[in-house]
């Protein structure tokens, strides 16, 4: 776990500084489209970094390849009286934007424009690498939140879908929602189920796979 090489460390950093950023922002700004200023209030409508980090979220990335930032507070309220669908719209926002970051970043690697190469500089990755790890990082954190289970992005957007008598019953649910999460991360794996493995993993692979054309 923490056996990771100084390029891998300086590669984790810089990445979750963007792609941290650019997801909560996302949230941010989709909120105040749909008249709700509670982010803006609370100075998350922001690319500044320092508003967005959360210091165990951000280890957890850097060490563990999952993890999170600070959640931007909005009014559920606000945003439903402008649109049934805003709610789930500002949860689907931020994995959006990571999806984003990690289209633009497959960009060059797709098109040939950088190589491996050995590094100039022995702690330091090279372009090629770095661009590597922001790519599948982002795809991490975008299939990461879009588990369908609270407190991730997913669970709105679980919730937009399910039926009226149903979302009644998830409502029962929800209070064990981030104890079922961390059952499956943690415990999942010592019985003999890894979400990762079995589920996380082959998406992050087969988008990576998509967008870099089979490379």
């Amino acid at each position: 776990m923490f056996n990771q090489s100084p390029a891998d460390l300086i590669s984790a950093i810089i990445t979750l500084l963007i792609a941290f950023t650019f997801h909560e922002f996302a949230h941010a700004w989709m909120a105040t489209r749909f008249g709700d200023d509670t982010p803006r209030l609370f100075g998350r409508l922001t690319l500044n970094p320092l508003s967005h980090l959360d210091v165990m979220g951000s280890l957890m990335l850097i060490f563990t390849g999952f993890g999170w930032a600070k959640p931007v507070p909005v009014n559920p309220q606000r945003i439903r009286q402008h649109s049934p669908s805003g709610l789930m719209l500002v949860a689907l926002s931020g994995p959006l934007a990571n999806f984003m970051l990690a289209f633009l970043a497959a960009i060059p690697l797709r098109f040939g424009w950088l190589q491996p190469s050995p590094a100039l500089v022995s702690f330091l990755p090279t372009p090629y690498y770095f661009t590597l790890y922001f790519l599948f990082t982002n795809l991490d954190l975008m299939i990461f939140n879009l588990i369908p289970l609270p407190p991730l992005d997913g669970e709105e957007i679980l919730l937009y879908l399910l039926p009226a008598e149903w979302e009644r019953k998830w409502e029962t649910l929800r209070p064990y929602g981030p104890y079922l999460l961390l059952f499956l991360l943690l415990v999942g794996p010592m019985i003999g189920f890894s979400l990762v493995d079995a589920v996380l993993s082959p998406l992050i692979t087969g988008l990576a796979r998509m967008l870099l054309g089979g490379f």
